[in-house]
């Protein structure tokens, strides 16, 4: 019987351990940098930075996960998030209060994603083609809107806040010698309290349902790993600045669409086109109103992520959004999704793009020039991919 329980328990670790792979690599990939860098990388001041400048890509990958889960492509939004950041500078230079610059802003992204949704839902033209022909056309109205200055300053420092700024404090905590930032661990400490609440909820739905629930001990320490985890970070973000206005706004964007993909009729509708699109069509989903719909989500995230951007560079680039929609994608199939569709996490998707993130701040760190940081990269990307084909025993074709 003992031996029956052992067993039962390193299967379940070996489980958890295939299932949080990801979160594996990320820890790897923070000791190796830590030890190249001599101890650079973990700083509570470069790890505030690597947070911030996750943010706008994350928030991007949010949006490209439900593109990719129903098997699309969207290869403009890096250039749509520059042009909207540009917009955004524009309008804030002519006195437009910021509230109403950020909601202009976004519906005139989600108003572009409805144009090349309704390009590719309802006239039938290929999503590779139509956000390439966007890709084109938004790089042109950035280099026109900022042609005649070149680069837009953004002087508003409440705008500026927005991805520069920190929760208040409202108390610290000194502990030898280093002051603690006392909203910040108020915030883990709940943060730690719903990952156990959801954990055993969980296995009591499950319960419920009669479904296989796992062993006690491995359920304990997925919840001591991620409870770990997390403590970790916000101590460490804590004794800096505390927690961004970034981290807010990542958190609010990837629980709001977590919510939709796992709890509502759109969510359900959005993983059964990407799983077999005939069956949807057969089971009554609106598959052109899906498409249209993801295409609109899309565009307001590039909104979002280009008002983040410009808010954090303080000013808008002819440049900006270079790359932007490849390392969104690179972050989707490193947390998981499937290149068959149908398969997803956007919270996955966020951590994929802290995955890349943390390998630029990283190489940076210590020295590794651009051309073979793009080389790590592409490699990355490539092993990401194979280890999903690998996993659902598919044979690559060719």
């Amino acid at each position: 019987m003992q031996e029956k329980n052992r067993n039962a328990v390193l299967t379940g670790i070996s489980k958890v351990a295939k299932n949080y792979a990801m979160y594996i690599a990320l820890g790897v990939i923070f000791i190796v940098f830590q030890i190249l860098s001599g101890g650079l990388f973990l700083t509570a001041y470069n790890f505030t930075n690597l947070v911030n400048q996750t943010g706008y890509i994350a928030v991007l990958a949010v949006g490209m996960t439900l593109v990719l889960i129903i098997c699309q492509i969207d290869l403009s939004v890096g250039f749509l998030t520059g042009f909207l950041g540009a917009c955004t500078a524009r309008l804030l230079l002519l006195g437009v209060p910021i509230p109403l610059t950020i909601l202009i802003v976004v519906l005139f992204g989600a108003s572009l994603g409805l144009l090349q949704g309704f390009i590719i839902g309802k006239i039938g033209v290929p999503a590779f083609v139509t956000t390439l022909a966007g890709e084109f056309a938004f790089r042109g109205l950035l280099t026109l809107i900022t042609q005649d200055i070149g680069t837009i300053n953004v002087t508003n420092k409440t705008f500026k806040g927005i991805s520069q700024g920190f929760l208040p404090a409202l108390f610290t905590i000194k502990i030898g010698g280093t002051e603690f930032h006392g909203l910040s661990l108020i915030i883990g400490i709940l943060a730690v309290a719903a990952v156990v609440f959801l954990n055993l909820r969980k296995r009591k739905e499950m319960k419920k349902y009669n479904l296989e629930t796992g062993s006690v001990p491995v359920m304990i320490i997925r919840i001591l790993f991620f409870s770990g985890l997390i403590m970790a970070l916000v101590i460490l973000l804590a004794s800096f600045q505390g927690i961004s206005w970034t981290v807010v706004i990542v958190a609010v964007i990837t629980a709001a669409y977590h919510f939709v993909l796992n709890k509502t009729k759109i969510g359900r509708h959005i993983y059964g086109m990407g799983g077999n699109v005939e069956a949807a069509k057969l089971s009554g989903v609106n598959i052109r109103k899906v498409l249209i719909g993801v295409f609109v989500s899309m565009g307001a995230m590039a909104a979002l992520s280009g008002v983040m951007i410009t808010s954090r560079m303080g000013c808008a680039q002819p440049t900006t959004g270079t790359g932007y929609e490849l390392d969104a994608i690179a972050s989707c199939y490193i947390g998981g999704v499937s290149t068959s569709g149908g398969v997803g996490r956007v919270i996955n998707s966020v951590v994929g793009s802290f995955v890349i993130m943390s390998l630029i701040n990283g190489l940076n760190l210590i020295g590794v020039g651009i051309s073979y940081q793009y080389l790590i990269k592409g490699i990355i990307f490539v092993v990401a991919v194979a280890i999903d084909v690998r996993g659902r025993g598919r044979k690559a074709l060719g």
